[in-house]
């Protein structure tokens, strides 16, 4: 009598985990996403220390597909914090690859530096794994002396310290009586 229950309690077992996997297979041909959040916050940090904050009024989360990613339709705000400092990003939509640590930024981007600087884009990509970032779309950077840069596309690194910008003019503001070190 127990090897029989034995039996069909395994049967049970291995057949409840294919339906399972049947159904993980139908959600990804039917391009479902794997979850949704409504009014999400999520919070990172780092040895006890908040370093972002990601706000998003929604949230899609296709990671159950073969090359996943997470799509923010309504947009979103990171805020970025480090040595007491705050920058911010924020635009109407976006996307996150985690394989590739790429996210694609859209509509309306703005990022807002720690020191005062504006970026202003339609399209912002954010490659998390070197620590860079670029644009081929036009671009305007506003400096906080009121000076700025306008772009057809640029590349730099997280921390703007290496800018490489493409077909770009401006007003540049030049302090006449600021020492120079000869």
């Amino acid at each position: 009598m127990k090897s029989v229950v034995v039996v069909l309690a395994t049967i049970t077992f291995f057949a409840c985990e294919g339906n399972y996997k049947n159904v993980q297979k139908m959600n990804q041909q039917d391009g479902l996403p794997a979850g949704e959040g409504a009014g999400i916050r999520m919070v990172y940090t780092d040895s006890g220390r908040v370093v972002t904050t990601l706000n998003t009024p929604k949230l899609l989360n296709y990671d159950n597909l073969d090359f996943g990613y997470r799509e923010f339709p309504e947009g979103v705000e990171v805020n970025f914090f480090e040595n007491g400092e705050k920058s911010t990003v924020t635009s109407e939509y976006a996307v996150q690859y985690p394989l590739t640590g790429i996210v694609d930024l859209r509509k309306n981007v703005v990022l807002v530096t720690s020191d005062g600087n504006v970026l202003n884009a339609e399209q912002l990509y954010w490659d998390q794994n070197n620590k860079w970032v670029f644009t081929d779309k036009p671009y305007r950077i506003t400096f906080k002396d009121g000076s700025y840069n306008d772009g057809a596309r640029f590349d730099a690194n997280e921390d703007f310290t290496v800018f490489l910008s493409r077909k770009n003019d401006g007003i540049q503001m030049i302090d006449q009586n600021q020492e120079t070190n000869e």
